[in-house]
């Protein structure tokens, strides 16, 4: 030791017997000890130092349990034991790989060991306890910051000691033995520590500890499994009992067994000679046969490799080492961890959990402290499962956002492991805790669904609705499965992998079952393309292509007028004012840009980039004069077209820019869309048969002797499922596997393996049975095989040439020459579907003829002959279609549809926006609200109520949209969906610049329309002729339930319609009920990420209940109400009319009102009516009735999307908020939390 070292070490005092007599500068010496370990080097030779004076053991553990009334010293001991007992790991960074510093790595582990057996006392967590809990005693408000420190250092201290690895040559213990760390979790259970740590982690004061005390908790059962706990101290069950009775006769047959081999070897006498034999038909290195020198009997291990030097396995071909097994610990020991489980999920578990989920989320933790809370919901939710299986003591950690956070780290694991190679091993144990935790709460949503809780029981149902809806989770073990790597995870991991993936197929196949349909979510990963300009090939290039080019470009400035937007003109700027090229030096660069955009046909960008160079570069009137004609520009456009402009090569930068800008634009055209389909288990089950999933079952069947039961049952269940249920026995007619078969088949205690022995018989029938009809079935063996491999193996192999592509002979290439020729220049729209016919091979496919096309040279590129999606593709018009649509418009302009007529008659197909375009283009009209549909005012006699029947005056005052927009419907679906979208966003554009522009006059007539109830009685009548019945009660009652929960919480939010039953799922299908839903005011799905109708929040509760009325079957004859849809008005009338009728539609609606209630109760069992206040609907008819309504109405434009304007937010599907039509109805009188409760479903992906 140091001089300096020994001194300060002498100076602290000396022990005599069981009393230490500590020196007078004692406390001077431990701050000196502290220094010097703060300017120690890095092969910490102070620790060294003082691990082997044993300086803990003899000096500073005992002045703390002598002298810890010295609060200084005291404090300055645990100190500097934090220090001393620092984790090896810690001190070093890693496992050192050079022999010097790994000398000193486990010198310092030595040490450390030394340390834990001295602090396995009761004296020494007696005085930590003692202090512990008078420091805990201060109330926050009395602590200072030194109590604080002092409480963390006490903490540090017990997890530093707990956190001592065991020494396998020193503790040569068996199970039921103490151990040191037995004597150490004995010491901190009879100390007390034990229910301070409890305290500490159910405390509401104390929550900053979290993170420490359950690194404490887990070290404390490092060495423990759930079952052995839940097992201790009571007696065996029968299936235990089974269970080891099993495993001791399969160890009795093969010892049998070997007794037998044994005495089948030895012969009758014994021979000094062993003898020498020839083994006919056995080559050996020459020509001759090999020559045996051993006992016959021992003939069938003979191989060629025997004498042989074992061939050294590279290290990064070596299988991944197992961590250390887990041993069974005193029984005492035991009973207490028992009961500390008990306590702690009763009383801390929800709460600590809580606690450092959320410090994990915030990254107020260290790197890596995930693993201990992996590990604890693994463990304390295993040990609930096998004490008494209680929901809510886990309700912590049930929930989808668990599941989320679980899987996020499982992929970031994997990455990781592919990423940093050095850590690998680290990185697959992370994975393996993940994956066990993961698997603990499928297991515990398994033991939810058992449960005879209706509570528990629809909690089940939701969590595994998410888990099987989305694509993560469902595919989870697939992908992993597909990942594992032997070489770097270990042969546990992929057992409880298998095993994982055997309850979830197992509850998957249970839960489909149950269901008629099952909708799943998809995601496909679709790559945009480039919308960079691409370097014009030589085909754009050729005087025919470039004429084509100009004609397009041509007809299109002539179109526009020459007339360029503004937002097109301010963000044209033709040259850049970024590079280091001069400003004059530009000018043929913004040459060469007008150019490209000729080239790529964007006329109007070309002549704005023409217009601006101009003003950049007047001189020379390169570009043109000022005073220039557009006829004249058109020319010099034309002239820049056909010109041969010099191009300057691209800068090239470093390669590593290149790449990494690649990288980013290949990340940025990728899209991911997702949609929904409905689920086959069988297909999913398809998705197991592939050599990748196939390899790890065999893998871990190869060690079928040292398995579990259950573990050989999942890997026989999922071969069983491919061999028999997907009939694709023959993916495992391989060599490797037949020969793990016959090991099965002749072992002595096969009796034991009942299920593998029949598999395995199953599967080599079937092979012999193929091999008899085909003759390379053993051929076959040497290789694995796909599903294409599998059917040629067993359907028969394909003749030569099958699968290639088909030949064309002389004959046939000259027909389709001379038919091309022949038609090339009439003008078809395709020309290739007018080839087909004519073709003496009907057969011929449209890819086929493209193809042969391309190879004889007939056309320079497929895409030439790309088919023309049906109304995107037309973009020029025709002067007899410019005849036609001005001759539609002088027909139809005093018509009060003015567009959507000339839409129906005209006979090319243009999307709305295109037609607008060419009117206003035209000339025709000069703003789009001269295209708006116009609505006729209705009679006086009709707004003021007179000369009406009681039923026509109550759907006059709640009169909404009219029929048109299922008209439009039916005659928007036969267009491409390409043109649906395009037209969605320029009408959308349109729309909101209009509203903007008229102050917000369109929005209001759409409120002003869902204010009033809508006239559906015709369709209501329809729908219940058509057997709608049910879904109409449906709607009603969703209807109902939405106005009754919007009334008690006060606050309004989308409410999702989801159809349960088949009928309702037919009826969201049918066009008569979508335009229903419509004219109700609800909204459909605005995009991919929605799937259902909803229930917009606008609508307000007196609206809800309105329209809920509106749907209630009527015995009257409709058409009275379908003739009158057309001459009422969709708006109200004029302000004075409104004033002046106000009070008596008001008084009038409200005995209507009470007179419909009388007939709603008297007809309660055929519709299921909610029920309302008559006075708080026609309160709320009376306020809407008073309100001034402007005198210009809104014109609405004739568009598809009209109810579709607004952007909702996407809201929380629930699978409780659509009631079915039979189902009991719930009391209004709930608690508004409780069915809250049910409303809404798990929200926190979002957070996660």
């Amino acid at each position: 030791m140091n001089c300096e070292l020994l001194a300060t070490c002498t100076a602290l005092g000396y022990l005599e017997g069981d009393t230490y007599h500590k020196e007078a500068d004692c406390l001077e010496s431990v701050k000196d000890l502290i220094r010097y370990l703060r300017h120690e080097d890095d092969t910490r030779d102070v620790r060294q130092q003082l691990g082997a004076g044993q300086i803990v053991q003899n000096d500073l553990l005992p002045i703390i349990i002598q002298h810890g009334q010295d609060k200084a010293l005291f404090d300055a001991c645990i100190r500097l034991m934090v220090n001393l007992t620092q984790p090896a790991m810690l001190c070093f960074g890693k496992v050192p790989d050079d022999p010097v510093f790994r000398h000193h790595f486990l010198q310092v582990t030595s040490h450390l060991q030394a340390c834990k057996e001295a602090f396995a006392s009761e004296a020494v967590f007696g005085m930590l306890s003692e202090t512990l809990y008078t420091l805990l005693q201060l109330d926050w408000e009395q602590r200072q910051e030194e109590d604080n420190l002092l409480i963390e250092r006490i903490l540090l201290l017990v997890r530093n000691v707990l956190h001592v690895p065991a020494d396998p040559c020193e503790e040569k213990k068996v199970d039921d033995d103490a151990s040191i760390h037995d004597r150490l979790l004995w010491a901190i259970h009879m100390s007390g520590f034990d229910d301070l740590i409890k305290f500490l982690a159910s405390a509401q004061s104390e929550q900053q500890w979290s993170m420490h005390v359950l690194e404490i908790i887990s070290l404390m059962f490092r060495d423990q499994t759930p079952e052995a706990l839940v097992s201790a101290g009571q007696t065996r069950t029968a299936e235990e009992k089974h269970r080891d009775t099993q495993e001791l006769e399969a160890l009795r047959e093969k010892e049998l067994a070997a007794k037998r081999s044994r005495t089948l070897q030895r012969g009758t006498r014994h021979s000094r000679f062993g003898g020498s034999y020839v083994v006919q038909g056995l080559k050996s290195i020459g020509d001759k046969d090999v020559i045996y020198h051993r006992n016959v009997h021992n003939f069938k291990n003979y191989t060629h490799d025997m004498g042989k030097a074992v061939r050294r396995v590279p290290k990064r071909n070596r299988q991944a080492r197992e961590c250390k097994d887990k041993r069974r610990s005193a029984l005492n020991v035991r009973l207490f961890l028992r009961e500390f489980c008990v306590d702690f999920l009763e009383n801390c578990y929800n709460r600590l959990m809580y606690l450092v989920k959320e410090s994990l989320i915030r990254e107020q933790t260290q790197q890596h402290d995930e693993t201990y809370y992996l590990w604890a919901l693994s463990f304390f939710m295993a040990f609930n499962r096998g004490n008494g299986f209680r929901a809510d003591l886990v309700s912590e950690t049930m929930s989808i956002r668990a599941f989320h956070y679980i899987e996020r780290n499982i992929t970031n694991y994997y990455e990781m492991m592919l990423t940093d190679r050095k850590e690998a091993t680290s990185w697959s144990r992370r994975m393996h805790l993940a994956l066990k935790a993961y698997q603990e709460l499928l297991l515990t949503v398994n033991e939810m669904d058992r449960s005879q809780d209706e509570s528990i029981h629809q909690s089940c149902s939701v969590i595994k609705s998410n888990i099987f809806y989305l694509m993560e989770y469902r595919e989870i073990f697939l992908t992993l499965l597909r990942k594992y790597d032997e070489t770097r995870q270990p042969h546990s991991y992929l057992k409880d992998l298998v095993e994982s993936t055997h309850l979830f197929l197992r509850m998957l196949e249970r839960y489909c079952k149950g269901r008629n349909s099952l909708m799943v979510q998809k995601k496909r990963v679709r790559r945009k393309k480039s919308r960079g300009q691409k370097k014009p090939s030589a085909a754009e290039t050729s005087p025919e292509a470039l004429a084509e080019t100009w004609k397009v470009v041509e007809e299109e400035l002539k179109a526009s007028g020459f007339q360029l937007s503004e937002s097109l003109t301010e963000s044209i700027v033709p040259f850049d004012a970024t590079s280091d090229t001069p400003l004059e030096e530009q000018r043929t660069d913004a040459m060469v840009r007008v150019q490209d955009a000729l080239l790529i046909r964007l006329g109007p960008e070309a002549l704005g980039l023409l217009r601006a160079a101009r003003e950049v570069w007047p001189e020379g009137d390169v570009f043109g004069s000022a005073d220039v004609e557009p006829e004249e520009e058109l020319e010099l456009l034309k002239q820049i077209l056909h010109a041969n402009l010099p191009r300057s090569p691209p800068p090239e930068p470093a390669a590593e820019e290149d790449d990494d800008a690649a990288e980013l634009e290949e990340e940025e055209l990728q899209s991911v869309q997702v949609f929904e389909k409905e689920f086959n288990f069988l297909d999913f089950i398809k998705r197991f048969s592939n050599p990748s999933v196939v390899r790890p079952y065999l893998l871990l069947l190869k060690s079928y002797s040292k398995n579990t039961p259950h573990t050989n049952h999942c890997i026989a269940r999922m071969l069983h499922r491919l061999a028999v249920d997907l009939k694709m026995d023959a993916q495992l007619f391989q060599l490797s596997v037949f020969n793990l078969f016959n090991k099965i088949l002749s072992d002595p205690a096969a009796a034991a393996y009942k299920e593998l022995v029949t598999f395995a018989k199953f599967v080599l029938n079937r092979f012999f049975s193929l091999a008899a009809q085909n003759n390379k079935a053993y051929v076959e063996l040497l290789f694995w095989k796909n599903v294409g491999a599998v059917r040629e193996m067993t359907e028969g192999y394909g003749k030569d040439g099958e699968g290639k592509k088909p030949t064309w002979t002389e004959e046939e290439e000259e027909e389709l020459r001379n038919l091309y020729e022949e038609h090339r220049h009439s003008e078809v729209p395709d020309i290739v579907e007018t080839l087909l016919p004519l073709l003496s091979d009907t057969t011929r496919t449209r890819r086929q003829v493209v193809t042969q096309l391309v190879r004889m040279g007939l056309v320079d590129n497929a895409k030439e002959l790309k088919k023309q999606k049906k109304g995107t593709q037309i973009v020029l018009w025709t002067e007899e279609q410019e005849e036609e649509l001005q001759m539609l418009y002088e027909e139809y302009k005093d018509s009060n549809d003015v567009l959507g007529n000339i839409m129906k008659k005209h006979t090319a197909k243009r999307s709305r926006a295109r037609v607008v375009d060419k009117l206003l283009s035209m000339g025709l009209v000069s703003e789009r609200r001269e295209l708006y549909k116009k609505r006729s005012r209705s009679a006086k006699g009709t707004s003021s109520g007179k000369g009406m029947t009681e039923d026509e005056f109550l759907e006059g005052l709640t009169q909404g949209f009219t029929d048109d927009t299922g008209d439009r419907d039916d005659e928007d679906e036969e267009e491409d969906e390409s043109e649906e979208r395009e037209e969605e966003e320029e009408e959308e554009q349109e729309q909101e610049r209009e509203t903007s522009q008229n102050g917000g006059r369109s929005s209001q007539s759409l409120y002003s329309t869902v204010e009033r109830r809508p006239n559906v009685g015709a369709m209501v009548y329809a729908l219940q002729q058509e057997g709608m019945s049910e879904p109409l009660l449906w709607l009603q009652s969703c209807l109902n339930r939405t106005a009754i929960d919007r009334e008690q919480d006060g606050f309004s939010q989308d409410v999702p319609l989801v159809p349960l039953k088949e009928a309702n799922e037919e009826a969201m299908d049918n066009k008569s009920f979508l335009r229903l839903l419509r004219k109700l005011g609800l909204r459909a799905p605005a995009n991919e990420q929605e799937t259902f109708w909803r229930i917009p929040a606008k609508i307000s509760v007196s609206q809800l209940r309105g329209a809920a009325a509106a749907l209630s079957p009527r015995e009257e004859d409709p058409k009275g109400g379908e003739e009158q849809d057309g001459s009422r008005s969709p708006t109200g009338e004029s302000q004075e009319t409104e004033e002046v009728s106000g009070e008596q539609r008001a008084q009038a609606l409200r005995a209507l009102l009470l007179t419909r209630k009388r007939k709603l109760h008297s007809s309660e069992h055929t519709a299921p009516v909610s029920d309302f206040t008559p006075t708080e609907d026609t309160d709320g008819t009376h306020e809407r009735s008073q309100e001034t309504i402007s005198t210009k109405r809104s014109r609405v434009l004739d568009d598809d999307d009209e109810e579709e304007n607004e952007d909702d937010s996407t809201a929380a599907m629930d699978m409780q908020t659509s009631v079915d039509a039979d189902s009991d109805r719930e009391d209004i009188s709930a608690p508004v939390k409780r069915r809250r409760k049910m409303v809404l479903i798990d929200e926190e992906d979002d957070e996660d």
